[in-house]
């Protein structure tokens, strides 16, 4: 091989993305839409899949002590779901 150095080529199954596009329940055609635009990209688009708050007390249930240290999300992107209809997110 002459001693140059290949170049290596990953398959295109190997890129992960890193940007994350939610989009709102409440607009499932901009859901097909943008995933249209970024069908080529390394950009996931998804459907918002949080309903409500998870951990909720039941009536007459004392509050635990909270296991959570920080919130796993880097930024609430409920506003710009509100106002846009998505929000892009890094994962």
């Amino acid at each position: 091989m002459d001693g140059v150095a290949k170049e290596v080529r990953w398959p295109a199954e190997v890129v992960v993305a890193s940007l994350v596009v939610i989009v709102s329940r409440t607009e499932p055609s901009r859901l097909t839409y943008l995933k249209h635009v970024f069908a080529n990209e390394t950009v996931d688009v998804i459907l918002d899949r949080r309903v409500e708050e998870r951990r909720r007390l039941r009536p007459g249930e004392r509050a635990a002590t909270e296991r959570r240290h920080e919130d796993r999300r880097q930024r609430d992107s409920a506003k710009d779901l509100q106002t846009f209809g998505w929000a892009v997110v890094r994962r």
